[in-house]
Order: structure tokens, then C-alpha cells, then sequence
């Protein structure tokens, strides 16, 4: 990338908000960029295997987005802002410096885990990221999985794993059923929910669905085992190869904290053309809100055309978002996190895996900044993403700043001076 110039649009981020706002601003003539981490775009729910081709949806946006004449850098990590309107991104050899005039920010969302005893078992994993090991071609036919946790995520995974010949003996749901039936009840005037929701039972047929319980400890001696469960408050020992568990998802937010955006209740504060509380910086997606693919591709819309300065165009979707929105807070009430999984923890529990910090060094302290002066916690290779979240469930602490790099990365990048807009370091010539 040598070109002086700066982007008109620059987005962070490859899902579905990601390129729907990128398209959108390259549709109507902004020299725009996409920047994703992953070797290809598409964001967890997007992501492809060799065996698979993305769905109808995923493909037209794809092409839209190539036709479009949008700036594809894929493997890249945005990690610092040196100055205003420049950003670094490290990749597997290249840093590159991208300089902007409007910036969108699609950086998604992540998995919440929440510590149990077992938790740190080989073959424990998140939901999501089982998904994408299989995906990414890890082994799962006849494998006993049980799928835990709450949110939609786990009727796609435990569909998905099935699909793919695992054996799935129970799908856990902390959420009641009178919580699960009022969202239900929520969908009634969403038809394509209703559509999606029954092709999952469908698939899911012969899974035992178990509401109202959850995972309290994972067994094994050099790998997962079994798995102890409360259901219907009584205890339940389930033989498994992998559990599958995720609670719900956490916005990717820290680029945004270290730009200087306003956060609100853990979520980028947007206003109505989803730019932040700094001007020529928006954000789409779910680190706005958890609502799912359909809300993110209209915030991204609407980002991409408000930063491609069309107004006009992007308050035609307002409609389309205000029902998109009355989804993810339904969403947001039926899966919120019963009180009984903040005494998971034993003792000995880690908390924080990446510096060996357990739940008893942590109940002295009264708040995030203490804990990580005198425990280390949250200053691992994560960089708190994964303990961050769970002391705020377990302790309501706040993680109360963000520093460069937002992601671990080489010496050499942090050292390197850089030059405008071009690849530096070893692949630079």
C-alpha cells in the first residue's frame, strides 16, 4: 500500500456490518478500505470452511463489495492510534499505516465465559470457537458434545455440530422457560425468525433441551471427561469429549475506548446516522448493541452511507432498525445471566488463565484497577477481554482504561517509525 492519500472510509472489521458498510460507501464513489483480522472476511457467522460456500446473503455481498472497488487487507490487526486520522495494523510480516478521513468501526463481538471449576480443561471451549474449529476442520463426528451456556448462539452451534455427525446428548440454557416463551412471544411479527427457529428444532430433533440449568463443573484427568450439571436444581453428570459454552456475547469495544468514543453501559454510543460521540467516527454492529446479523447490516448501512455522505439515503433504513432494535432488547431481557452463576467459582477457580490468578486472591479487592496492581489480572496475552467480562459479572467492576497495543504484537511494531501509508518492516519491499 504506498499510495500518500489517505482513504475517504476506512472500516475495521469483516462481518456483516463491516461489509455492508464498506459497500455502501464504495457503491456511491468513497475510496474505501476494509481491514479484518482473519484471513478472510465474513466475521464468525460469515466464516466458510473448504466444504462450505457461503449463503446466498453472504455471496451477493461479497460480490457488491468487489464490484464496489473496496480495498480488501485481510490478516491485519488494527492495534494503535499514533495520531488522529492514522491508525497501525500489524499483519504476519507487514505493519501498515492507514490514514482515514471517516473511520467506521465493525469490530463485533466476543463470547462471554464465565469461570467454573474445570473451566481451564483441555477440550472446554466456547461455543462459537468450537464452531469455528470445526469449521477450520477439527474432527467432530461421534464426538459426545454438550452444548451450555445461554443465547441464540447455542441452537446454531448444537445444529451446526450435529450437521457434522457430532453426538449432541444435551443443549443447557440457563434462561427459564418463562423467559424463553416471552421471547418467543416477541417474534410473532418477525416471520423469518420464526422460520429460522423452527429449522433449527427441526435439525435439532432427538437433543435434549434443557432450560433453566447450566454447567457447574467440568471433570477430566488430562482432558475433559464429563461434565456436572444443575437442572431443575439437582445435580447431573453428563460422559462428553468437548463441552461447547458460552454466555451470551461481549461488544469488541476497545478500539473505540482508545479512540476516545463514548461508551454507555458497556456499548459504543452512536446517534441516529450511527456516528460516535467523535465526529467522522462511526461504529455498526455489535459493539452498538447485541442484536444479531439483521440489525448489524442495517446499522452498517447506515454508516457507510452517512460516511459516504449520504444522509438522505441512510435515514430510509431508520424504520428497518427501530424493528431490528426492539428485537435485541428482547433478546437482551430473555437471556440475561440468573444470579446463581456468580457462585460457580470455588475458590481455587482461575479466573484470569493467562496469569494463573484465582477467584480467591480477587474478593479482597474492590475493583478492577486494584486487582490488576496486585494480581496481575487482565495484564496476560487476552489483555482482560476474557477475565474482564467475567469480574465485572462476578464483582460489577469496570474495566476502567484501554492502552496501546489494543492486541499484543511484535516488538519491532511498537519500535518502528512510521512512514505514511506504506507497508513497513519485512514486508515492505
Amino acid at each position: 500500500m504506498t499510495d500518500p492519500h489517505p482513504f475517504d472510509v476506512l472500516v475495521i472489521g469483516g462481518g456483516p456490518a463491516g461489509i455492508a458498510a464498506a459497500v455502501c460507501a464504495g457503491e456511491y464513489g468513497s475510496r474505501t478500505a476494509i481491514v479484518d483480522d482473519n484471513p478472510s472476511l465474513g466475521g464468525q457467522i460469515w466464516r466458510t470452511s473448504t466444504e462450505m460456500s457461503p449463503s446466498i446473503e453472504a455471496a451477493e455481498w461479497y460480490r457488491r463489495l468487489q464490484k464496489a472497488g473496496v480495498t480488501v487487507l485481510s490478516g491485519m490487526r488494527v492495534f494503535d492510534q499514533p495520531a488522529p486520522g492514522v491508525l497501525l495494523a500489524e499483519g504476519d510480516e507487514d505493519l501498515l499505516e492507514l490514514r482515514y478521513r471517516k473511520l467506521i468501526l465493525a469490530t463485533g463481538a466476543r463470547e462471554r465465559f464465565l469461570p467454573f471449576p474445570g473451566w481451564t480443561l483441555p477440550n472446554v471451549m466456547g461455543a462459537g470457537g468450537l464452531q469455528a474449529m470445526v469449521k477450520s476442520g477439527l474432527p467432530i463426528r461421534d464426538k459426545r458434545v454438550v452444548v451450555a451456556g445461554t443465547g441464540p448462539l447455542l441452537l446454531a452451534v448444537a445444529s451446526y455440530l450435529k450437521d457434522h455427525g457430532a453426538d449432541v446428548p444435551m443443549l443447557c440454557e440457563q434462561a427459564s422457560y418463562s423467559r424463553l416463551a416471552r421471547f418467543a412471544i416477541a417474534l410473532w411479527n418477525q416471520p423469518g425468525k420464526i422460520s429460522q427457529s423452527l429449522q433449527l428444532k427441526r435439525t435439532l430433533e432427538g437433543v435434549t433441551f434443557a432450560p433453566g440449568s447450566w454447567v457447574t463443573a467440568a471433570q477430566g484427568q488430562s482432558a475433559l471427561e464429563r461434565v456436572t450439571i444443575s437442572r431443575a436444581g439437582k445435580p447431573q453428570t453428563i460422559l462428553c469429549d468437548y463441552l461447547a459454552c458460552g454466555f451470551h456475547l461481549v461488544p469488541n469495544i476497545e478500539l473505540a475506548q482508545l479512540l476516545g468514543c463514548n461508551i454507555q453501559n458497556s456499548f459504543v454510543h452512536v446517534d441516529e446516522i450511527q456516528q460516535t460521540s467523535i465526529a467522522n467516527i462511526f461504529c455498526a454492529g455489535e459493539p452498538t448493541s447485541i442484536g444479531g446479523i439483521d440489525l448489524s447490516l442495517i446499522e452498517g448501512q447506515i454508516a457507510g452511507l452517512a460516511a459516504a455522505d449520504r444522509a438522505h439515503e441512510a435515514r430510509e433504513l431508520f424504520s428497518a432498525r427501530k424493528k431490528a432494535q426492539r428485537f435485541a432488547r428482547a433478546l437482551d431481557r430473555a437471556f440475561q445471566l440468573r444470579p446463581e452463576l456468580k457462585k460457580l467459582a470455588a475458590p481455587e477457580t482461575l479466573i484470569c488463565r493467562c496469569e494463573d490468578v484465582p477467584y480467591r486472591r480477587l474478593q479482597s479487592h474492590t475493583g478492577w484497577r486494584s486487582a490488576k496492581l496486585h494480581t496481575r489480572c487482565g495484564m496476560g496475552p487476552c489483555q482482560g477481554r476474557i477475565c474482564g467480562p467475567a469480574t465485572q459479572f462476578l464483582f460489577d467492576w469496570t474495566p476502567d482504561s484501554v492502552r496501546p497495543p489494543v492486541f499484543p504484537v511484535r516488538a519491532g511494531s511498537m519500535a518502528t517509525t512510521p512512514t505514511a501509508a506504506q507497508p513497513l518492516g519485512t514486508g515492505s519491499e
